[in-house]
């Protein structure tokens, strides 16, 4: 079964940028949709942005023109560039797949935009 690791969350400024990265490992990410998600304190869980096969973005209306979202095949890694930060982007960020063995969370990483 896929096992994801993501990485790079931290506290930034607003206007700040952070490159999260999620690792899988146990399958290849390249044959399925893979998505991050995002929760806030006090908030449900939402999706942020989503990569399919053929590797067409989706975004969440708020994030749109300021996050990036791209795989690497070839290390199995997917990643979310956050560009021009705000503080309601505040929340643990965790990437998701859903392969042939069912859904997949990784642990989720930090991400604070405060000054």
């Amino acid at each position: 079964q896929v096992q994801l690791v993501e990485s790079g969350g931290g506290l930034v400024q607003p206007g700040g940028s952070l490159r999260l990265s999620c690792v899988a490992s146990g399958d290849t990410l390249d044959y399925y949709t893979v998505a991050w998600f995002r929760q806030a304190p006090g908030k449900k869980r939402e999706g942020v942005s989503c990569l399919k096969p053929d590797n067409r973005p989706h975004y969440r209306d708020s994030v749109k023109g300021r996050f990036t979202i791209s795989r690497d095949g070839t290390n199995n890694t997917v990643f979310l560039l956050m560009s021009s930060l705000k503080p309601e982007d505040t929340a643990v960020y965790s990437c998701y797949v859903d392969d042939a063995y069912g859904p997949h969370w990784g642990q989720g990483t930090q991400v604070t935009v405060s000054s």
